[in-house]
């Protein structure tokens, strides 16, 4: 049972229709994006997600345009150390997770000025070039009455989930309750620890986990390890979950570092893989999602295949984000924004980058309202090369 006090124990050829579409891309559009040849995509093989979910396309539905455009219209905010979870406030601000100093930063995106709201006790493991430290964020969807934020962090035993009350009339730096730890017990590793946390249209508390490394996890039930996991914002198991008496949602994932709804309330992850493939998948409650047995699109009964994948240098994949009809997800080692037209259920055409090797290597993505995005530079983090200001968080206008 996992409850509050829980402890853990090559692909089908492209069809013609997307290889037209990636030839029409090669020519320089206003955002500079260019498909690139590893980038592959399929119809998905599952069509259900959330319970709340709809799961074939509505006839309101209409698949977004092959090709697209992103635009840089401002820089947020700079001179931030490895920022890692972004959420806005219902005023605008927004809440920054610093990964390696375990603090959370407020900043204001119309003038840019930044300020300490408060440090999260037990933070530990973030370190330059690890995986751990302070991760995810995300806002109560009361938070108008509650105050709430929630945390994903690595302590010297686990990782685990806790809310803390935001109090901003308390004195800058002070701005921070006490955690509330909620769900404790998802392994923690030096790699893998995935982190992104997120509440879902049903208002139900999701988070992408990692198997530490230990890849036997991904596919142990029993384990929070590998799994994109779903619970009430007490941390409890949530109606309608696979197993009533467990957080788990879908299991056989590597590491999943992004999570985000389309518009027909579908959950869609994005996922590191190993040495060959990396994954965008539609996630179904109780689906397995390979790892360790498959990675990419194996075409094996009992696995669900990606709708997408990726060669790892081109992705390695954090957040992502959906607006305009779209996937946008944010690469690591693959520096680059990865645009994945939707048609319902399936990629409509081939993915598309945009600001390779620009910005360097990029972490997270929020929208903000649709057709504005967010996006977080990861270039502090010991893996990147910083650049003067990093990192940073650009605005970015998308279609």
């Amino acid at each position: 049972m996992h409850r509050r006090t829980t402890t853990a124990t090559t692909v089908t050829a492209v069809t013609s229709v997307l290889a037209a579409a990636a030839l029409l891309a090669g020519c320089s559009s206003p955002g500079g994006g260019v498909p690139e040849p590893p980038a592959t995509s399929r119809p998905a093989t599952s069509t259900a997600a959330a319970p709340t979910a709809t799961a074939e396309p509505s006839d309101s539905e209409s698949a977004a345009p092959a090709t697209g455009t992103a635009t840089v219209t401002g820089t947020v905010a700079t001179g931030l150390t490895t920022p890692w979870g972004v959420a806005e406030l219902p005023d605008g601000a927004l809440l920054v997770a610093s990964r390696d100093t375990g603090k959370i930063l407020r900043t204001d995106p119309a003038t840019g000025k930044t300020t300490e709201v408060g440090s999260v006790p037990g933070v530990a493991g973030g370190t330059p070039g690890s995986e751990g430290g302070l991760l995810g964020l995300a806002i109560s969807p009361s938070f108008g009455a509650d105050r709430l934020v929630y945390a994903y962090f690595t302590t010297a035993d686990d990782n685990r989930i806790a809310r803390m009350l935001y109090d901003p009339s308390r004195p800058v730096g002070q701005q921070l309750g006490a955690p509330d730890t909620i769900l404790r017990g998802i392994p923690s590793g030096t790699n893998h620890n995935g982190g992104r946390i997120a509440f879902g249209p049903d208002k139900m508390l999701y988070a992408g986990t990692g198997e530490s490394g230990n890849q036997p996890l991904a596919q142990d039930k029993t384990s929070l390890g590998g799994k994109i996991l779903r619970m009430t914002p007490d941390g409890q198991p949530a109606h309608g979950n696979p197993e009533a008496d467990s957080v788990v949602y879908s299991y056989g994932h590597r590491n999943v570092q992004g999570l985000a709804w389309d518009a027909q309330g579908r959950l869609w992850a994005a996922e590191f893989g190993q040495n060959t493939w990396d994954e965008l998948n539609l996630i179904e409650p109780g689906k397995n999602y390979g790892w360790p047995v498959v990675e990419g699109q194996a075409h094996r009964a009992g696995y669900v295949d990606p709708v997408a994948q990726w060669h790892t240098d081109d992705a390695s994949p954090s957040g992502i984000a959906y607006a305009a009809g779209c996937i946008w997800m944010a690469s690591l080692k693959g520096e680059r924004l990865w645009r994945i037209p939707l048609d319902g259920t399936k990629a409509a055409a081939a993915p598309q980058a945009f600001f390779t090797g620009t910005y360097g290597r990029l972490r997270t993505v929020v929208t903000v309202e649709d057709g504005t995005l967010l996006l977080t530079t990861s270039n502090t983090d010991g893996r990147g090369t910083p650049k003067p200001g990093d990192d940073r968080i650009l605005r970015l206008k998308v279609g």
